[in-house]
């Protein structure tokens, strides 16, 4: 799925212009952003588009060299699910 990019966020929208998938995550210093939010519409869930949102705030903090605080509780067990995968980006 392809998502658009807004001041410290990534989110999808419908066909109406309503939002149906949202990552939002807030600088913290020079190196680090806390990932703060995900939400996922209840119709589209179960297919893998929160991680997708992540992976997307972790594609963007890697081009930046930033590291990530998963605080959101879905980013949180996300990251702590596959370490192997995300232990290089968190902070």
């Amino acid at each position: 799925m392809e998502f658009e990019k807004s001041e410290n966020r990534f989110f999808k929208n419908d066909e109406f212009g309503k939002m149906i998938a949202e990552v939002t995550y807030i600088p913290s210093g020079k190196d680090k952003v806390i990932l703060d939010h995900t939400f996922v519409d209840p119709s589209l869930r179960g297919q893998g588009i929160a991680a997708q949102l992540v992976d997307r705030v972790v594609e963007e903090m890697q081009s930046e060299g930033k590291k990530i605080v998963p605080l959101c509780p879905y980013a949180k067990e996300l990251f702590n699910r596959k370490p192997e995968k995300y232990k290089m980006i968190e902070a």
